[in-house]
């Protein structure tokens, strides 16, 4: 569990973190050895949910060895799936981690909506929706990982 108290902006109490995999977690399919340790380190602290589509046919390879539940979403409903996923296991506890259209709708719904502008860009309705920006999925684990940073980015 991550309990963030942010002057001026809502309390968050982080259970669950909910990561899209291609684009977000994975770059052309394939998840780093960096990302791979940052995530299982957070796995320490929350539920971890790695959902996908899986655009590639990589992710159950890819997700072996990470302390996460794999979940698969409809390639053409992706989107309310998500948001469905997130609400079902509680979206006032979830950190929601996306790159694409199809992230919008669990980036507003999570109490902490992170959207990640890797290598394949992000949609703008996803960044619109995003309570924070990140470079990399490196540096989004990062942030909870260390979440002095994330209460500094936040607070009003």
């Amino acid at each position: 569990m991550i309990l963030l108290s942010v002057p001026g902006y809502h309390d968050i109490n982080l259970e669950n973190l909910v990561l899209d995999f291609n684009g977000t977690l994975a770059f052309d399919g394939k998840v780093s050895g960096k990302t791979r340790e940052l995530l299982n380190e957070a796995a320490g602290l929350l539920k971890v949910y790695v959902l996908t589509a899986d655009t590639f046919g990589s992710a159950g390879r890819e997700c072996a060895g990470l302390k996460a539940e794999l979940v698969m979403v409809d390639k053409d409903n992706g989107g309310p799936d998500k948001e469905a996923f997130i609400e079902r296991i509680g979206a006032a506890n979830t950190a929601a981690f996306g790159n694409g259209v199809n992230d919008v709708l669990m980036l507003a719904k999570a109490a902490l909506g992170v959207v990640v502008m890797g290598p394949e860009g992000c949609a703008g309705q996803a960044l619109a929706k995003a309570d924070v920006v990140v470079r990399d999925i490196n540096e989004g684990l990062g942030l909870l990982l260390n979440p002095v940073r994330l209460a500094a980015t936040l607070r009003k």
